[in-house]
């Protein structure tokens, strides 16, 4: 049976699930090329064990896709997503008590879970639900706001202790979602307004804040990054070259089409090259031109979201499919960001190619998420043409959905 076979027999849009696969290819040489010093510090140098993992995560991830597809309907998501966003608050909670890291990592034995991928998929799922039983009165809508105002912001004031990155995209995915789902611009504006406000008065006067809320945390980290990326200086000089600077020679070193796989020097120079520095590393060992390519998947996954979104008869799946491409895209500007030097160091994975566990079961979640709702587009088309009395093929692409929208 040729590929496209076993391809036309899934559900959903085939376009995401070619790009998914085309991901996991390349996730599996990211991970080969960018686990060599890891595998010296920890497995006598066996890097087949991470290839290995790789794939076994990336097979439990497919797995919840079609497990999803086949079983769970979009409602459902609906029904528990008050239920989800508990646990992830519970989640986060107990990482700050037990966690390694700062509260990142909770530690279970033979693997390790992290709360702010769950609360990445909790947070779609309940803003969604918010956003989809908002009225259109004026009231309805200022209730709906300052709710997830409130909730997001206390989600993200438990994150800064845990990963600041997460607390910012949480927030951003959120505004973008009531910004789709037409709320006031004076809300989200002045919020944003005063957000920013917020940010930089507590940048400038950061050395006269309480040693207690201070020293130490999460947020001291965070602004030592942004004094270093504006003023271009590191007060660890004197300690060696860091991660973003590796990051930066790494893409030097790869130029147009990159130094050769598994030939590549800098990865075993960093400690996170194989997850929040993976595009450096993409770039030394393949080039920028296969780097451009990956962009492209990632754009492809936006046209295709978007082609999803607007195919959408139903505000929840609206949002939450809206919910779903925000968080993949900007997860991965992010991580892209870190890695040239466009942004200031934080820790994100490349959606579904950084070496992980629970990033990439959640992002598989996400992934299912929007072949889910395409597909419950297409069985909606379906049931609404009475193609299936027909006998037709059912494959419909999310391009014939829209235009049959028009046409009705």
């Amino acid at each position: 049976m040729k590929f496209s076979d076993y391809i036309s027999r899934l559900k959903g849009d085939k376009k995401i699930w070619i790009v998914i696969f085309v991901m996991s290819f390349i996730s599996i040489l990211v991970v080969y090329s960018s686990t060599g010093a890891l595998a010296f510090r920890r497995s006598n140098g066996n890097t087949s064990f991470y290839i290995f993992r790789q794939v076994i995560v990336q097979m439990i991830g497919f797995m919840f896709i079609l497990l999803m597809l086949k079983f769970v309907r979009i409602k459902l998501y609906n029904k528990y997503a008050n239920l989800a966003l508990m646990a992830a608050v519970g989640f986060i909670l107990l990482g700050i008590l037990i966690g390694r890291g700062s509260g990142r990592t909770i530690p279970l034995g033979f693997f390790s879970f992290q709360p702010a991928e769950l609360a990445k998929v909790a947070v779609i799922m309940w803003v969604a639900r918010i956003l989809s039983g908002t009225g259109e009165s004026e009231d309805s809508r200022r209730k709906s706001f300052f709710k997830i105002l409130l909730v997001m912001g206390l989600m993200a004031l438990l994150l800064l202790k845990v990963n600041f990155s997460s607390a910012v995209l949480l927030m951003s995915t959120a505004f973008v979602m009531m910004f789709v789902a037409q709320m006031p611009l004076r809300y989200l504006g002045g919020t944003m307004l005063a957000g920013l406000i917020l940010a930089v008065s507590l940048f400038l006067v950061r050395k006269q804040l309480p040693e207690i809320v201070y020293k130490g945390t999460r947020v001291e980290t965070v602004f030592n990054r942004i004094e270093r990326y504006i003023s271009g200086s590191d007060p660890k000089q004197d300690e060696g070259l860091t991660q973003d600077e590796f990051a930066k020679i790494a893409i030097y070193n790869g130029g147009f089409f990159g130094v050769g796989v598994g030939k590549g020097d800098i990865s075993n120079r960093m400690s996170a090259a194989y997850n929040d520095f993976v595009f450096a590393i993409i770039v030394e060992e393949y080039g920028l031109f296969f780097a451009a390519f990956i962009v492209l998947l990632y754009l492809i996954i936006l046209t295709r979201g978007l082609m999803i979104i607007k195919a959408c008869k139903r505000t929840f799946p609206l949002y939450l499919a809206t919910g779903a491409v925000t968080m993949l895209m900007m997860q991965a500007l992010v991580n892209m960001g870190v890695s040239s030097g466009a942004i200031p160091v934080t820790g994100q994975p490349l959606p579904w190619i950084s070496w992980g566990g629970t990033s990439q079961v959640f992002t598989a979640f996400i992934f299912g998420f929007l072949l889910s709702i395409s597909a419950e587009n297409q069985a909606e088309m379906f049931k609404q043409d009475d193609v299936t009395e027909s006998g037709e093929d059912d494959d419909f692409s999310e391009e014939e959905i829209l235009l049959s929208n028009l046409e009705h």
